[in-house]
């Protein structure tokens, strides 16, 4: 917009992937305005894309689901100023976001250097728990836990990572935290090591993996990035297929400097913020992109 300032602008929208209206706004809605928190942008508004089967759900579930959505873009401080809905056999629902960026502040996943830390901002495990609620096997704790993190806002973490001067960052969503991570990696020159047992899992995730519940999309991250992977951990075949897990509004993966983590904690807290994990380390460019340890 000018020497100082540059637009962020984002949309995204999916199926329901909880049974509860009002939940899917909420989740939809926390997704959709991700990608500005990744970039260390401020989202400032938002409209509505629905996509609607009128003849057969009552006009009221609509509404719920918009309610929900605009209960968390109130949560963001984002001006929701309307939208467009079409008739269409499978209900959709998400927003187009747009927001501003420091131009010197941009945060993108091509700024990973020799010696950074990686930090994660949420569990992971919401495609193999939603894959579970789709054949009627998750239990109503394990639904509102992993709702929870779905519906949670990715703005402190952002915050956190701003005043850190983080020097990369990514969203974790449907390629799932290696192949995140691997996007990460190649963009900016280096190799990422994770270390499989710090990463966390969302309370429920690992018994539902190995009760046989996977996503499509798990199996299609496995087959696309294992090019770009070494494998050197020994955890279990189940612990390391979460990590292909695609996520739905995921946490933040960020890349800083280890002396500005307690920055990054001290920020991350005073904005809201609760549960962080260092799960690697970045590493000088290798043969492949990621290492699991």
């Amino acid at each position: 917009m000018d020497d100082r300032t540059a637009l962020v602008v984002t949309n995204d929208f999916f199926p329901p992937i909880v049974d509860d209206a009002a939940d899917f706004g909420r989740i939809a809605a926390a997704n959709a305005v991700s990608d500005v928190y990744a970039m260390g942008g401020t989202p400032l508004v938002a409209v509505n894309i629905a996509c609607f089967p009128d003849e057969d759900l009552a006009a009221s579930v609509l509404a719920d689901i918009l309610l929900g959505g605009r209960e968390k873009m109130d949560e963001a401080g984002v001006a929701l100023i309307g939208g467009h809905t079409v008739t269409d056999r499978e209900l959709k629902y998400g927003l187009a976001v747009t927001g501003i960026v420091d131009v010197e502040g941009i945060v993108t996943n091509a700024g990973a250097r020799d010696g950074d830390v990686l930090v994660l901002t949420k569990p992971i495990g919401t495609g193999v728990m939603t894959t579970a609620l789709k054949h009627e096997a998750l239990d109503d704790e394990a639904l509102a836990r992993v709702t929870a993190v779905m519906a949670l806002l990715n703005k402190a973490a952002s915050a956190g990572m701003t005043e850190a001067g983080a020097s990369a960052a990514t969203d974790v969503t449907g390629f799932g935290l290696v192949g995140h991570a691997v996007g990460m990696a190649r963009a900016s020159g280096v190799m990422l090591e994770i270390d499989v047992a710090s990463v966390p899992l969302i309370d429920g995730a690992d018994e539902t993996i190995r009760a046989g519940f996977r996503p499509g999309g798990l199996l299609a991250n496995q087959h696309y990035y294992g090019q770009f992977v070494l494998l050197k951990s020994r955890a279990d075949g189940h612990t390391l297929d979460l990590m292909n897990d695609p996520q739905t509004s995921g946490g933040l993966l960020i890349s800083l400097p280890e002396g500005r983590l307690g920055v990054f904690a001290d920020a991350y807290a005073r904005a809201g913020g609760e549960g962080h994990t260092v799960i690697g380390r970045v590493l000088p460019r290798e043969d492949r992109a990621v290492t699991l340890v």
